[in-house]
């Protein structure tokens, strides 16, 4: 049994990602909520500009350089007496399966708008992920200080287009240059962000309690115009929608929505506060075995990210697990699912950006990076005990392919060294012509920015110059039997059938024409877009 104190440090963690268009705010916001955490004194806006402080929450150079979160990071503190959680995604589409990796660890989402632009198609792709998991998803409306989408118009086009029911918790008072700050509606106070008769001696945002609409207070700080839209729009929320439905949210149903400026550091501090009231704590995990609860008494987890070269001096491997029952403490032992051995964490760390600090102890619901020497891949389940195999993270399948050339013929070791080690973090996908052998293997991604950010990095943490030599291919199949097995016979058609890391086969196609033709030659074989992990029984 679980004694009281390992308990309660786990229905107190709150773990969630952001998910969110490009340039709707995501890392805006994600330095605003740890700044509120305690755990930076300054938040650098986001620009990639010279002369512009770089945000703390991307450590990779040529984040810093371009404004864009190309990485997922895990940004730990603590707020009203919780320990929250937060896994920064990338934005940019091309990194779209980190992102899913990441949201497979988190408990709860936040979906953040710009009020300006709604609901775009990089949010309806990470909300369906959310909504397959149903997932609580609580939506930031951002950029509320900017010109933007009427609040009704922005709340019927989220709930038409993701189909998911909305709940606004505060309402703006106008938008743009005419944005004064917003009603709190369960609360019943207004929060200015500024007013026209502002008062040098009070401080801001102002917190004024009001008990109606009719109240007088409206009039003393707010424009006409602004006073008699807001009510209007108010009194229609207030009359449509009823309670607030804690069982309702935590099914996925309904979202709680907040309007906000997170460059403006405006009501984040609000809806933070909201957040540590109705996030979930760890929710139970489903695994092959049934379900895993978080107050189970063994150690459990899965390793859902793996970054190289966080520290390119080491030439350090960390492994991300995603703690799902239990406690963990550093230097423990524990099984290793798919190596059917026994492994030792040693070396453990919570990080935020680069910075990181070693951690002793840490619960279900926590993020923990174990350094790790090469034992590891995405998906591995480790677990004290009684043996627990947590479900599998899916790949995305390719859609660009190349292959990589260095001039220098005497590092050609050393480049397979380096694509071998980024394409175990899953950056990028390897596969083998077995004629050829694995020191020339086709690399295939999922966007353009991928094989951007390749070079960078073979150059940067390699010192590799690298040319990018374009294959004709853009479908990537692995061919399965009825029963999901790896197809092991020869295929009819005249095509190559390459290997992937796992050894197993998989097509590569230059059109989905070629698709097409190759499933009426082999009518009984799927042809799976994913690559399901080989786990030993």
């Amino acid at each position: 049994m679980l004694d009281n104190e390992i308990k309660n440090e786990i229905l107190r963690r709150r773990t969630f990602a952001i998910i969110s268009h490009p340039d709707a705010g995501k890392t805006t916001l994600t330095e605003k909520l740890i700044y509120h955490g305690g755990v930076i004194r300054e938040a650098g806006e986001v620009r990639g500009k010279e002369g512009v402080k770089a945000a703390r929450s991307d450590w990779m150079a040529l984040e810093q350089q371009r404004g864009i979160s190309i990485t997922s990071s895990v940004l730990q503190f603590d707020y009203q007496g919780l320990r929250v959680n937060l896994l920064d995604t990338p934005g940019h589409k091309d990194f779209s399966e980190d992102t899913y990796r990441t949201l497979m660890a988190a408990d709860s989402a936040v979906m953040l708008i710009d009020v300006a632009k709604g609901v775009e198609d990089r949010t309806k792709k990470l909300y369906e992920v959310c909504r397959y998991r149903k997932m609580p998803i609580f939506t930031f409306v951002n950029k509320c200080d900017r010109e933007g989408k009427a609040p009704l118009e922005l709340i019927d086009e989220i709930e038409t287009t993701l189909q998911m029911n909305c709940y606004p918790i505060t309402w703006p008072l106008g938008l743009g240059g005419l944005f004064h700050g917003i009603y709190h509606r369960l609360k019943k106070q207004i929060i200015l962000i500024h007013s026209e008769k502002q008062d040098l001696s009070e401080s801001w945002p102002l917190i004024i309690p009001v008990d109606s609409l009719d109240s007088p207070v409206w009039a003393e700080h707010l424009h006409r115009e602004v006073i008699h839209q807001a009510k209007e729009e108010i009194a229609l929320v207030d009359g449509t929608l009823g309670e607030l439905s804690h069982e309702k949210f935590l099914k996925g149903e309904l979202s709680p929505v907040h309007f906000a400026s997170a460059k403006q550091n405006f009501a984040v501090d609000t809806f933070l506060d909201f957040f540590t009231e109705f996030a979930p704590p760890p929710l139970a995990r489903s695994c092959r075995e049934g379900v895993v609860e978080p107050l189970d008494d063994n150690f459990s987890g899965f390793v859902f990210k793996i970054q190289a070269n966080m520290d390119p001096k080491h030439r350090d491997r960390v492994a991300f697990i995603r703690i799902c029952s239990g406690k963990f403490e550093r230097g423990m032992k524990v099984q290793h699912s798919r190596h059917e051995k026994e492994v030792r964490l040693a070396f453990s760390n919570q990080f935020v950006a680069q910075d990181r600090a070693t951690v002793d102890v840490a619960y279900a619901g926590d993020i923990v990076g174990v350094n790790d020497t090469g034992n590891f891949q995405i998906g591995d389940s480790i677990y004290t005990n009684k043996m627990k195999i947590f479900d599998d993270i899916p790949k995305f399948p390719p859609e660009l392919f190349a292959k990589l050339t260095v001039t220098d013929a005497m590092k050609r070791k050393k480049l397979q060294k380096g694509i071998d080690q980024l394409s175990e973090e899953g950056m990028i996908q390897l596969f083998i012509d077995p004629i050829v052998g694995a020191q020339d293997p086709i690399i295939g991604v999922v966007g353009e920015l991928q094989f951007e950010v390749l070079q960078y990095r073979l150059k940067d943490e390699y010192g590799l110059d690298v040319r990018i030599q374009r294959m004709p291919f853009s479908v990537a199949r692995w061919p399965r039997e009825a029963d999901g097995k790896a197809v092991q016979k020869p295929l009819n058609g005249n095509f190559q059938i390459f290997r992937d890391l796992n050894d197993q086969p998989v097509i590569l196609l230059e059109k989905e024409w070629d698709l097409n033709w190759v499933k009426k030659e082999n009518p009984t074989v799927e042809f799976a877009t994913s690559i399901l992990k080989v786990q030993k029984k």
